[in-house]
């Protein structure tokens, strides 16, 4: 039993010497989304024209309104008179309604006196016995003389055409130079009723140039959207043409910025260290190289993204030399098939954060080569089928 016991202890002991305990951490880093249209640093300059059916400015908004009002106080008299004549017609149609409820109620009083008794009982209790409805007798209601109010300038659509040029923007670019000139043909809004809703379309033809050469071209609302449940009678169609109109902008700064802009994102990427020390030093080193760095890497400047790279690269090449090391063989070994496991995963995690897709596809071929040997769990098994899709969808 004593030499038993023994065993087991120098058992457990042995297994605790050579098990490995890993750490992981999310680290932030910013990184810009690159466009379908890729322009080099000294070539980001761009231009704006647009043409439009807008040029309105607050001041024709408040003469209009002026004018409006006045034609509806020369109008008043007008109004007057046709809702009295309105009136006379209503009233005129007001006897024979009465006639026609009379009329009504005694041809269902002679067609309830035919039932039997019991079946008049039934329906007056169901209080489906004829009754005599007849109409409210119209009353005349003069309408009330206009009075001016000052337009909610919030409602209009107050721009013209260099205004919505200033609206458009291209993530990266400086505004000046027409090196990507962008030519933007914004169509009057078109409102169309349809079941008691309503409908609009702006067509919008967005059209760039790179250096003279035509690099992306498009339309946009060309079909009827919905914007109301109510008909367009009945909606603010200053207000609804305002919002539509802003939703547009919105669209062909998407699409501008889908093709040429470099937009910058802060983004999390995981790493995995060991924390047994001495051992794993140049492991450690690694990890401390390769965060440290990704959290310099900054879009705006250019010389301290090209140093953090040059950082995050000497981060890598230790993880390499530390793969040189392991046996995949011999799990009791300090560099073994799970060290390796850790390290390729970082390594993809890497590189496909940093769009290294040659890299990557290397670093996937390495681990699957070695994955017999590996005894990944669930988390990371998962996580591998992720990188996996991944880095085949990298361009």
């Amino acid at each position: 039993m004593k030499k038993l016991y023994t065993l087991v202890l120098f058992t457990a002991f042995s297994a605790i010497t050579w098990a490995q305990s890993f750490n992981e951490e999310w680290i932030e880093y910013r990184i810009v989304n690159l466009p379908k249209n890729q322009t080099e640093d000294t070539q980001r300059f761009f231009k704006v024209t647009v043409t439009s059916p807008y040029n309105v400015t607050a001041e024709s908004i408040i003469a209009q309104s002026k004018v409006d009002f006045e034609n509806e106080v020369k109008n008043y008299a007008t109004v007057v008179a046709n809702s009295e004549k309105e009136y006379q017609v209503k009233l005129k149609n007001y006897d024979q309604e009465v006639a026609d409820a009379k009329a009504k109620f005694e041809l269902e009083s002679a067609e309830f006196k035919k039932l039997t008794l019991l079946e008049r009982m039934s329906m007056t209790e169901q209080g489906k016995g004829p009754r005599l409805v007849t109409p409210n007798k119209p009353v005349y209601i003069k309408p009330y003389p206009p009075v001016y109010q000052e337009p909610n300038l919030n409602n209009y659509v107050i721009v013209n055409n260099d205004v919505l040029a200033t609206q458009i923007n291209v993530d990266g670019f400086t505004r000046g130079q027409n090196v990507l000139d962008i030519d933007v043909a914004i169509q009057k809004i078109a409102f169309q009723d349809n079941a008691g809703q309503t409908y609009a379309k702006q067509p919008t033809k967005i059209s760039a140039k790179l250096n003279g050469v035509e690099k992306a071209s498009t339309l946009l609302f060309q079909e009827f959207k919905f914007i109301s449940s109510s008909p367009s009678n009945n909606i603010n169609k200053p207000l609804a043409e305002k919002n539509f109109l802003a939703e547009v902008m919105t669209s062909i700064n998407r699409y501008l910025n889908e093709q040429f802009g470099y937009k910058s994102e802060v983004r999390k990427l995981k790493l995995a260290t060991i924390k047994n020390k001495g051992k794993y030093d140049d492991m450690e080193k690694a990890y401390i190289y390769i965060s440290t760095n990704l959290r310099k890497l900054d879009p705006q400047n250019p010389e301290i993204s090209t140093a953090a790279r040059t950082g995050i690269q000497k981060g890598v090449d230790l993880l390499k030399t530390c793969l040189t090391k392991v046996d995949y063989k011999d799990k009791k070994a300090d560099y073994n098939a799970k060290v390796a496991a850790s390290i390729y995963l970082n390594l993809m995690r890497l590189q496909v954060a940093l769009n290294q897709k040659g890299d990557a596809e290397k670093s996937l071929n390495e681990l699957q080569e070695n994955l017999i040997y590996m005894d990944l769990n669930r988390e990371d098994t998962d996580e591998l089928k992720v990188l996996e899709s991944q880095i085949y969808k990298m361009k």
